[in-house]
């Protein structure tokens, strides 16, 4: 049984989630000091087709917690995606993050080979508990966290690779 898993999963996501955290602090003091309503940010899009700022956030908290409750053999708290303002969305933040901060090493080691049913809206997926944290998990946090970055960044947000990636 090994002792990583938690290591490669529980560490990397609350950083992800905290870099999103102090991003979106940015885009609030920089829709303060522009005078630009901050609703706009929040449903600020790159493209037409796309999910809007708001929605990667909430795509991207949902992913983490269910990742990290699944791996520890729980059911994944539900979250009504109903934020449409910035605290509203730190407020989420806080709460998956302290969600991850709850659990301990002890939770999720050992669940590499765990079986992993995620449901989706017409189906499910079976996974094997390192392959959901290695080809699904963390490449769908890293996503929706540089989709959210980079709808602020293409609005005029001063943030830069420093912001994603936070303190090394």
């Amino acid at each position: 049984m090994s002792n990583l898993i938690y290591a490669a999963a529980i560490p990397p996501l609350i950083k992800s989630l905290t870099n999103l955290r102090a991003i979106l602090e940015k885009a609030i003091a920089y829709a303060e000091a522009k005078k630009i309503d901050p609703a706009v940010l929040v449903s600020a899009r790159l493209y037409p087709d796309m999910y809007p700022l708001s929605r990667q956030v909430q795509i991207a908290t949902d992913v983490a917690k269910g990742a990290a409750s699944r791996l520890a053999g729980t059911e994944p708290p539900k979250y009504e995606d109903n934020e449409t303002t910035f605290p509203e969305l730190l407020a989420r933040l806080d709460k998956t993050i302290a969600l991850l901060q709850s659990l301990s090493p002890e939770q999720i080691n050992g669940s590499e080979d765990k079986t992993i049913l995620l449901p989706l809206h017409d189906r499910s997926m079976e996974f094997k508990g390192l392959t959901y944290l290695t080809d699904f998990v963390l490449p769908n946090v890293y996503f929706h966290v540089t989709t959210t970055y980079a709808i602020l960044r293409h609005n005029g947000v001063e943030i830069g690779k420093k912001d994603f990636l936070g303190e090394i």
